[in-house]
């Protein structure tokens, strides 16, 4: 996640956010820690993300930072590194205690030095502590020493929170239901990802090996401002395509190959996912089509579901009916279509649920059931992906051979809006005839350039 110049808009956004969040956690005192350094190699470290949950609230986005929320008080806050020049000569410019108050709107702050001996303090009086366990060893041993100091304390009248809430669950009800402010990033996330999806496609021609293709995507969502990647590209071709997870990018793209580009960049902290199958040649088999034509009509069932009051599994459910009834069509199940539903036999083929919460993070928080374990009911605001698939492994018994390493996915990413949806990369095309489409412009362009050449040389003969 890139932390760019924070602007006074910025500030405000997030100030709104903590207001909220003391409106819904009404009182006690929250902890939020920054997410730690990875290591990369013993003395190199992974390209620093902020934690999407710290970030949301604080807007914050420097390591070792802890946040303390007050919601009692409504006081917010910080603890980070300090000013100090060599190190920033090395790594990059600090907020320091001046600059997190008056850039990023903490109502105090302090050197992260200094939590151990003020954090009892800064809790002590709430009857509430809101903090995540178990993400974090050492600061759980943190917590944990601070909680069982305040048990020892039999004779003072503070003695500290009596209850520890997950902090996550309101956060991510929060971060669950987009702002409009966010809605934008996402619809910039996901303008950029469609260029790149755009670019891969004409780069996808036999002959090309997959590395390639996924370098030029990573390329175009650099230079239009994206940080990069919001998860590992896939570029599989061929049976790679039936690898859900497929990463390796490193096999040659062959002729009558299908390609399965999974890409979405990160922009400003939000993430677009968009998978796009085509023909690297720009001619679909017979078998090709028909697999493709089916996850297509499941797609299109399945956003139709996306809609205030719908069920988060009526879009899943959408998209099954439709791939059973293709597989039976075609012959790859046998049986009666309610029997393969119950047993779950179309899993050979799909194997993978529809949809995921969408937002900061590429498969973002939020719960799918609602408290008594129902289905969670669809809300404006929400964004959510749409991906059915159809994987036919090489390996897969008692298919015909000309189904065999098959794998088709088609996935965009949908906003709940106050009337129905909103396909956010609807601008990627994905009907049958423009999968068609880049590999006959290719023709066209190659013949134009044949023509000249073979003109002058058939005079030359001539003559």
């Amino acid at each position: 996640m890139t932390v760019k110049h924070r602007t006074a808009e910025a500030t405000d956004l997030h100030a709104r956010r903590r207001e909220r969040f003391f409106d819904r956690v009404k009182e006690g005192v929250a902890i939020l820690f920054a997410t730690p350094e990875q290591h990369l190699s013993w003395d190199g470290t992974y390209r620093y993300r902020p934690d999407p949950d710290f970030f949301y609230l604080t807007g914050f986005g420097e390591l070792e930072s802890v946040a303390v929320l007050d919601a009692g008080k409504r006081e917010y806050r910080l603890f980070v590194r300090p000013k100090d020049r060599e190190r920033e000569t090395w790594e990059g410019r600090r907020a320091g205690v001046k600059g997190a108050v008056k850039v990023h709107g903490a109502d105090e702050a302090f050197e992260v030095g200094e939590l151990g001996r003020r954090l009892p303090d800064l809790i002590r009086g709430a009857r509430t502590l809101h903090y995540a366990l178990g993400l974090d060893e050492v600061n759980d041993r943190l917590v944990a020493s601070i909680l069982n100091r305040f048990r020892r304390e039999a004779r003072v009248p503070l003695r500290g929170p009596a209850a520890v809430h997950d902090v996550t669950d309101v956060i991510h009800e929060m971060r669950l239901r987009k702002e409009p402010e966010e809605i934008a990033l996402m619809e910039k996330a996901a303008a950029i990802t469609v260029a790149a999806h755009e670019e891969a496609r004409a780069l996808s021609r036999p002959g090309r090996f997959e590395y390639e293709v996924e370098a030029a995507i990573t390329g175009r969502f650099r230079r239009l401002g994206a940080s990069g990647p919001s998860y590992e590209t896939i570029v599989a071709s061929g049976p790679n395509a039936t690898t859900l997870h497929y990463v390796e990018n490193d096999r040659r793209i062959e002729e009558g190959d299908l390609v399965l580009i999974d890409a979405g960049c990160e922009y400003e902290g939000y993430a677009a996912d968009i998978t796009r199958t085509f023909p690297a040649s720009g001619r679909f088999t017979p078998e090709q089509e028909a697999v493709y034509r089916i996850v297509l009509s499941a797609l299109h069932a399945a956003t139709s579901k996306v809609r205030p009051g719908g069920r988060f599994q009526d879009v899943h459910d959408a998209a099954v009916d439709v791939l059973v009834d293709g597989l039976l069509e075609l012959g790859l199940l046998e049986g009666k279509r309610k029997k393969v539903l119950e047993k779950g036999t179309y899993t050979r083929f799909y194997m993978h649920r529809t949809s995921h919460w969408l937002g900061m993070d590429v498969h973002d928080r939020g719960r799918y059931h609602d408290p008594k374990g129902d289905w969670r009911l669809l809300g404006p605001g929400m964004v959510l992906t749409v991906e059915p698939g159809l994987y036919i492994r090489p390996d897969e018994k008692k298919v015909p051979a000309s189904f065999l390493g098959i794998g088709v996915r088609i996935e965009d990413d949908v906003l709940v809006t106050e009337d129905g949806h909103r396909v956010l990369t609807a601008a990627a095309p994905k009907s049958f005839e423009a999968m068609c489409a880049h590999g006959e412009k290719r023709a066209a362009r190659t013949a134009g350039k044949a023509s000249p050449r073979a003109g002058r040389k058939a005079g030359k003969t001539e003559a």
